[in-house]
C-alpha cells in the first residue's frame, strides 16, 4: 500500500528497542512537526478550502499523538529533551520544486508530506511487531494505521488539487529519492527517520 521502494534496514528496530526513550524523545518532535507542518498547509494555502478540510482534522491527531507520546515519557520517568536535527527531512525539502503555480507548490508539499506519513507508518508497523513493550507494541500498532490514513489523506488531496497523472508521475519521483535518502542514512537507534 505504502509502495515505499526501499524498505527500514531490519537492524533499526533493534536499535531502535535498545534506545527506546530516545525514540520517544525524537518520536514526540515528529508528531509535533507533522502537527506544524499541515497548520503551515493551511495557513499558507488558505485559499484551497480542501485543504482545510483535510488537514485540519490531521493536526488535531497529529496533535493527540504527541500528547500520547509525552504520557508514555512520563510514564518511563524520561524526560522530553532538546529537538533533534531530521537529516531525513532535510534533504526530502531539498527536492521540492520551486516555482510553478500554487496548485504545483501545494502539490510538492502534500508529496513530501505523504512520503514522511507512509515511512513512519512503515517504521511503527516494525515497532508494534517486533519490541517487546506490549503497552508500546499496541501504541505503535494504533498509530501505524493513524499514519495510513494520513498517508492516503494527503496523497488523495494532492490529486484532488492538480492533475492526477501528474500527481502520479511525481509521486513516483519522490519514491526514488526517498529510497536513495534511505540507502545513504546512517542506522540510528535515537531517530524515529
Amino acid at each position: 500500500m505504502l509502495h515505499l521502494q526501499l524498505p527500514t534496514d531490519p537492524r533499526w528496530v533493534d536499535i531502535a528497542a535498545m534506545n527506546i526513550e530516545d525514540i520517544l524523545v525524537d518520536h514526540a518532535y515528529c508528531e509535533q512537526k507533522a502537527a506544524s507542518s499541515c497548520i503551515s498547509l493551511i495557513v499558507n494555502f488558505f485559499d484551497f478550502k480542501e485543504v482545510t478540510e483535510v488537514l485540519t482534522p490531521v493536526v488535531a491527531e497529529e496533535w493527540g499523538h504527541f500528547e500520547r507520546v509525552i504520557e508514555h515519557l512520563n510514564k518511563r520517568n524520561y524526560t522530553l529533551g532538546k529537538p533533534r536535527k531530521d537529516e531525513y527531512v532535510i534533504k526530502l525539502l531539498d527536492f521540492i520544486k520551486k516555482g510553478g503555480s500554487r496548485e504545483q507548490q501545494l502539490t510538492e508539499h502534500l508529496l513530501m508530506n505523504a512520503l514522511i506519513e507512509a515511512r513512519s507508518c512503515e517504521r511503527f508497523k516494525l515497532l508494534s511487531q517486533q519490541i517487546n513493550d506490549v503497552e508500546l507494541k499496541k501504541f505503535y500498532y494504533e498509530l501505524m494505521i493513524s499514519e495510513a490514513g494520513h498517508y492516503v489523506n494527503f496523497i488523495e488531496l494532492a490529486r484532488k488539487i492538480y492533475d492526477k497523472e501528474k500527481v502520479n508521475a511525481r509521486w513516483q519521483e519522490w519514491l526514488a529519492f526517498e529510497s536513495e535518502i534511505i540507502k545513504n542514512l546512517e542506522i540510528r537507534g535515537d531517530r524515529m527517520h
